[in-house]
């Protein structure tokens, strides 16, 4: 597996394509792999995430199972001349995991449940949730099964800070997306070194082609 990070250049048209539409950064994620295997094998999948720093500084998170090539966005919402991206081997970390361990984490997530708009309705779709102690529930109910727990603070409160709580509209073809999106910061202990390393690999909930599901990871201190 690597871990790649890309800056984009937000003053640029392509950028603001790719920003504004999950569908269209999708695609552009998917064009970074010329053999399908680099894209998914089994038991693994190209995840991806957008993180903003500051509100001029917008990073790509690609974390993959063979090395992307970038070499279109940059030419489309880079730097061309001088910066491209950076892909690290994530092997190493994932076979240092192991239970007991504090990491700091940012996971952008899409909190949903199915049911019915109506009583009548035949059919069930995916509704996100939206208020934030509903969103903090959806967490911190798929913890165990992923193998880590959430560190809580002295008040017995889950240590965690949610942000960039959104819902956005985009299109996928002719369909017309809505998509319900927050990002968790906060600080875990592994209990499973092994589902721990599934759910960095998989995923974690839906929309994963979207740009939702990714956890990155950092020394807890």
């Amino acid at each position: 597996m690597f871990l790649t990070r890309f800056q984009i250049n937000p003053a640029r048209r392509g950028a603001r394509k790719v920003l504004s539409s999950p569908q269209a950064m999708h695609a552009a994620v998917r064009a970074a792999f010329a053999a399908p295997e680099d894209y998914e094998r089994e038991g693994t999948r190209t995840l991806w995430r957008l993180d903003a720093p500051t509100p001029a500084t917008v990073h790509l998170y690609l974390l993959s199972p063979g090395k992307p090539d970038l070499t279109h966005l940059v030419e489309q919402a880079g730097w061309p001349t001088t910066e491209t991206w950076v892909t690290r081997d994530y092997d190493s970390l994932l076979s240092s995991l192991d239970a007991g361990q504090d990491w700091a984490f940012r996971l952008t997530a899409n909190p949903s449940h199915n049911g019915r708009k109506t009583a009548d309705a035949k059919e069930t779709q995916r509704f996100g949730y939206l208020r934030e102690q509903e969103q903090v529930a959806w967490l911190a109910n798929r913890v165990a099964r992923h193998g880590f727990t959430l560190i809580t603070q002295r008040d017995g409160l889950p240590n965690l800070r949610l942000h960039h709580r959104q819902t956005q509209t985009f299109k996928r073809g002719m369909a017309q997306v809505t998509l319900t999106t927050v990002t968790y910061d906060g600080i875990l202990q592994i209990s499973d070194a092994n589902a721990f390393r599934q759910a960095l690999t998989r995923g974690i909930g839906h929309a994963k082609a979207y740009g939702c599901g990714l956890i990155t990871l950092a020394r807890a201190g």
